[in-house]
């Protein structure tokens, strides 16, 4: 397993770390908490240390099983999680005040509640689950990461962008108490690299890479006669007519990777990795063959130089979550 360095600090995570939102059992239909469990104990076998989690992965509920699965394994793993905003909206809008999405005392109260969830004394890294830059010069949300960070509660502090909203945080990242972002980046929204990847290089900014399968899209497995279980939220991200467009162009790129992976899935992870800015990839993951495929796809390493420059044709910036 390859490591990185996180922000300015000699901690050291995983190239390849483990999304759990479908392990909340909420919104992503069909999770099992036993294997879930036994996923997360062949993650930390395997050299994995960065698990990612947000406070409504079902309320509480992943976070919870990484807590008990890291007792359970006596490791030092490093734990990410999210503060929703109050409103509960996604994502934040400019005109939403600071106020109604995230005041300091709902900043602190949800980090102890989440470190309850996970029976630890610190998180490694607490993230704003959506942002605005209209809220950058606050110093409401400065004053409570400052407070959470002097008292041993958090480490670092991050930022989860909104969807396909590179550049949104930047602003906040000028304060100096930016330690990361977790952005959306896979082999159809390459926007991160064009502002952000350079911007977060220059400033020891780590990037947080998810959705690098776009909800299933990049693993070949969405295809027009796909169905979804009840009440899986994927049945309105693949709504309407999504499928085919989805498949047409999937179709397009696994011509151009066919030589060289052995999969669309791993292209796509791979894809990811190849840039430097990238300090770990986040796949969700529920399932023991989904997670040795992820980690045998990253141990192949970067993608050729010449397939990346091709595979840059295939950018398509649309937005599905809406």
């Amino acid at each position: 397993m390859e490591y990185r360095q996180f922000d300015k600090s000699e901690q050291k995570v995983s190239r390849l770390g483990v999304g759990t939102w479908g392990m909340g059992k909420t919104m992503w239909i069909g999770a099992d908490d036993k294997e879930s469990k036994r996923v997360l104990h062949k993650a930390i076998d395997e050299g994995i240390n960065f698990f990612d989690s947000a406070l409504v992965y079902g309320m509480g509920h992943s976070e919870k099983l990484l807590g008990e699965v890291e007792k359970e394994a006596a490791a030092d793993l490093f734990i990410t999680t999210k503060i929703p905003p109050k409103n509960f909206r996604w994502p934040a809008k400019d005109s939403y005040k600071l106020e109604d999405c995230f005041p300091a005392d709902h900043i602190i109260q949800i980090t102890e509640r989440s470190l309850r969830n996970l029976k630890r004394d610190y998180i490694d890294l607490q993230q704003f689950h959506v942002w605005s830059d209209a809220w950058a010069e606050r110093d409401e949300w400065k004053e409570a990461i400052l407070r959470l960070k002097k008292e041993g509660k958090v480490r670092f502090f991050g930022i989860s962008m909104n969807d396909h909203e590179p550049t949104n945080g930047i602003k906040a990242a000028e304060s100096g108490l930016i330690d990361a972002f977790q952005v959306i980046f896979n082999l159809f929204d390459q926007s991160p690299a064009d502002e952000l990847f350079p911007y977060c290089l220059k400033n020891n900014i780590s990037v947080i890479a998810r959705v690098p399968f776009d909800e299933g899209a990049l693993t070949g497995n969405v295809r027009p006669e796909t169905t979804f279980p009840k009440k899986d939220f994927r049945n309105r991200y693949f709504r309407d007519d999504r499928k085919e467009q989805v498949w047409q162009r999937v179709q397009e790129i696994m011509k151009d990777v066919a030589d060289t992976t052995e999969s669309l899935a791993e292209a796509a992870l791979r894809f990811v990795i190849s840039f430097d800015a990238v300090t770990t990839v986040i796949p969700g993951v529920r399932k023991m063959e989904h997670l040795l495929s992820n980690i045998r796809a990253v141990e192949k390493g970067a993608l050729p130089e010449d397939l990346i420059k091709t595979l840059a044709r295939h950018r398509w910036i649309r937005n599905f979550y809406v």
